[in-house]
Parts: structure tokens; sequence; C-alpha cells
């Protein structure tokens, strides 16, 4: 069984733009992909769970989506990384979907698709439902980066983060740190 660092995107990995509708919107957060790149050399598989509610919204379709996590893919591969699955939610959250973080599913779909122990496995996100995902999916830390929304919700979510981190490479450092 392996273990897995699952990542929101949008204020974690990449800039949040409000709805990412083109591919060429995308930009990495500076040192997002040294941060991706450590995670990976300590051998967690990288797995992206994203809420996408934009799709129900008509800000972008599935296709368009799937063209923007290329252009990921495309940014991250001259840094050695590679993201093992890129998950998502496309439905408003009005309709209360069970795929939509806070709730684990995409966690758990990973999990069990790719034999991980989520025990072993953290979350990392700039937001109380990332973190909330991460705790209900077992997983064995949750870190809040300070990024995207990280900072004006760090106030409410002093209970759920193992750790605050500046920004993603600060939380894989964190997460290096103690797998010594």
């Amino acid at each position: 069984m392996a273990k897995a660092v699952f990542l929101d995107r949008d204020g974690t990995i990449n800039i949040d733009t409000g709805y990412l509708s083109h591919p060429e919107e995308l930009e990495l957060f500076p040192g997002a992909a040294e941060g991706l790149r450590l995670l990976q050399d300590a051998g967690f598989f990288l797995i992206v769970v994203t809420n996408q509610s934009g799709i129900a919204r008509g800000y972008l379709n599935e296709k368009t989506l799937s063209l923007i996590h290329e252009k990921m893919d495309e940014l991250l591969k001259p840094h050695g990384v590679s993201i093992l699955e890129y998950l998502y939610c496309p439905e408003h959250p009005d309709s209360n979907p069970i795929r939509r973080k806070p709730h684990p599913t995409m966690l758990l779909e990973a999990a069990k698709r790719h034999d991980l122990l989520l025990g072993e496995s953290y979350m990392i996100g700039d937001r109380l439902t990332d973190l909330q995902a991460g705790i209900a999916a077992g997983c064995r830390g949750q870190i809040m980066v300070q990024t995207g929304l990280g900072q004006k919700e760090r106030p409410t979510v002093n209970s759920e983060a193992s750790f605050f981190a500046s920004d993603l490479l600060n939380a894989a450092q964190w997460i290096c740190s103690r797998e010594v």
C-alpha cells in the first residue's frame, strides 16, 4: 500500500482567479512545483481533489477542465513532477453533492483505486472544507496554506489544521520533516 498527498488546486497549487476557465490563465504559485517535487521524492503520490462548480455555473465545461489539467501537467513536467490523478466535483454546492469537499468521497475513491493508506496520507488546501475532507477520510494530517483563501479562513480552523503553512513549499517541507 502507498501513501499520498491530496491537494486542493485553486489557491493551493495555482493562483485562484475566481473561476479558472481557460488553460492560459493557469499560473502556479512560486515554489509550488518545488514543493510537489519534494513530496513526490519522499514517496507520496500526488492527487488533486478540487471542487469545480464553475462547470455547473456555465463558466467552463469538462473538456476545458481537462485542458487546464493538461496545462498544469505541462508546467510541472520540467520539474519532474507527475500528478497521479485529478478528481473533481462539477456540481453546484446548492445541490449538496456527495463528491464535493468537505465530503471525503474523492479522497476515498482515490484511496480505493490506488490502494492508498489514508492514515499515512495528508490533505493540503486553503479552505476549511479541504481540511474537513482530509479529517473525514482519516488522513494523518491536514495542512492549511496561507495562499488563496487560507489567510481569511485561518481563524476558523485552528482545531482542524495540523499545520499552517505559508505556501505549498512550506507545507511540503513540514510533511517531509515528519517522515524522517
